[in-house]
């Protein structure tokens, strides 16, 4: 009786498909921001998480989200790896969650931080226009694969898309 009352009420029970979702949100984020991060302001030197201030500033600005992207990663592969180890993992919806992650990340770098809140811009010195339709163009494909994926694994799991 203890043993039934148990498995009805913990996680792990049959298949996590928003869990299965939202950690992969999760990790689809962190990548995209270590892509940025390691892309745009490492290697390429085009811009620092915080542009509005000294390069000291701008350098700890990068500090900050790469451990706070680091730490997305960590967090988001241990999650994964228990829903792995109690054979809840939906892959279908994990991959939904993988490019709903890295769209999120992409079009909200691209909308608020690059327009809105103006911490940077991808480039100086040169028209933004174009690297601002590439970047949002970018991460709204990235959306757009996400959601269809996302669709499909709701209809799998309510049993109308077949296998």
């Amino acid at each position: 009786m203890t043993r039934t009352a148990r498995s009805t009420t913990s996680p792990g029970v049959g298949p996590e498909p928003g869990r299965s979702m939202a950690v992969c949100v999760l990790i689809g984020a962190a990548v995209m921001a270590a892509v940025d991060e390691i892309v745009f302001h490492q290697l390429l030197g085009w811009h620092h998480f915080y542009d509005r201030s000294t390069t000291r500033v701008g350098l700890l600005s990068d500090g900050l989200l790469h451990s706070v992207e680091l730490l997305g990663l960590v967090a988001g592969f241990f999650l994964y790896a228990d829903l792995r180890r109690r054979r809840c993992l939906v892959r279908t919806s994990a991959w939904a969650g993988l490019f709903l992650g890295l769209g999120l990340f992409q079009v909200f770098d691209g909308i608020v931080d690059h327009k809105l809140l103006r911490l940077h811009q991808i480039r100086y010195g040169v028209d933004v226009t174009p690297y601002d339709w590439a970047w949002n163009i970018a991460g709204l494909l990235l959306l757009l694969v996400g959601v269809v994926l996302a669709v499909r694994a709701a209809r799998r799991d309510r049993g109308e898309g077949g296998s």
